[in-house]
């Protein structure tokens, strides 16, 4: 009988020694994780930065269409994620995380943040970059992003059931949608982003 309980202990302590094992690996994975997004989110900013997108006069003159820089920093970043994304899709190193498509939510939600972006001058991510460069008046807009945050969560419940399933298509992508290899919508996609650059830079915008 102790023979048993001893040859039972000693497994018990190898299934745990198993899970530590187990547990400092997802440890080490997410730390990996946050370290990763930390120095690019750094990159980011200083990209942000370096091409003005974060100062006031950029942001009101996009908004009144008489100076696409940020338009343009987007598309270049549109382009640049779709080829990065799915060449390391491809490479089956990444999994897609797709969104369903719920136009209710996409909707309300991109006319409010249009609302908010027009009356402060900043989007989130730019908000956070001018506070960086001192720029206190875009601390109201960060306050008021935690205080909407905030509120949404309280009418979460309520929205579950309403707003945010109404006209709900599921996870849908373009390329499904067209029934065409993902390659062939990023090349089009990419294609008239370029023009459009080029139509900026001739228009002087």
């Amino acid at each position: 009988m102790e023979e048993v309980g001893r040859m039972d202990l000693d497994q018990i302590i190898i299934h745990l020694n198993e899970i530590l094992v187990s547990l400092k690996g997802i440890a080490n994975a997410v730390d990996l994780q946050l370290r990763f997004g930390l120095v690019t989110g750094m990159v980011f900013g200083v990209l942000l930065q370096r091409a003005q997108v974060i100062r006031y006069d950029k942001q009101l003159a996009a908004l009144r269409f008489k100076d696409f820089t940020i338009l343009k920093f987007m598309m270049s970043a549109i382009i640049v994620g779709m080829i990065g994304t799915y060449f390391l899709y491809d490479q089956g190193l990444v999994k897609l995380s797709i969104k369903p498509t719920i136009l209710g939510g996409t909707i309300t939600g991109g006319v409010l943040f249009g609302v908010g972006w027009a009356l402060l001058g900043y989007c989130p991510g730019t908000s956070v970059g001018a506070l960086g460069e001192g720029r206190t008046d875009a601390l109201w807009g960060i306050l008021g992003a935690v205080a909407g945050a905030a509120l949404y969560a309280e009418m979460y419940p309520y929205l579950q059931d309403t707003l945010l399933k109404m006209h709900d298509y599921g996870k849908i992508t373009l390329p499904q949608l067209l029934g065409v290899n993902h390659w062939i919508v990023i090349a089009g996609v990419s294609v008239v982003f370029l023009l459009s650059f080029v139509l900026m830079e001739k228009k002087g915008l």
